[in-house]
């Protein structure tokens, strides 16, 4: 079950109260609340796919973080990552790996 989401409100809430509302309330309240249409395990790892390919590692590791409360494995993640080296790159792989070592560990 996926867990309420304040991260936009946390982070942004001053700054840009609307865009921290759509991601609270409608990203991840919303979007991801539809587990009977496809898991949080499911939408980590295509989630974990489209950050890894467009390089955006800080979101990459939150995640990351996130795939694993979803029951990632860090074989499963290192799979990913090996998988989509060969689309996406081989220096994306790399800082993705070393990402994968913090949230994970050796």
């Amino acid at each position: 079950m996926a867990v309420k989401q304040t991260a936009g409100r946390d982070n942004l809430g001053k700054l840009a109260p609307q865009f921290a509302a759509l991601n609270d309330d409608v990203l991840f309240g919303e979007v991801w609340s539809r587990e009977s249409a496809l898991s949080l395990h499911d939408r980590s790892m295509i989630t974990i796919a489209c950050l890894m390919t467009s390089g955006d590692f800080p979101q990459l590791k939150a995640h990351f973080k996130m795939g694993k409360d979803h029951g990632i494995s860090k074989d499963e993640a290192v799979e990913i990552v090996t998988h989509l080296a060969f689309y996406a790159g081989w220096p994306k792989a790399w800082s993705a790996m070393a990402l994968i070592k913090e949230v994970y560990g050796e």
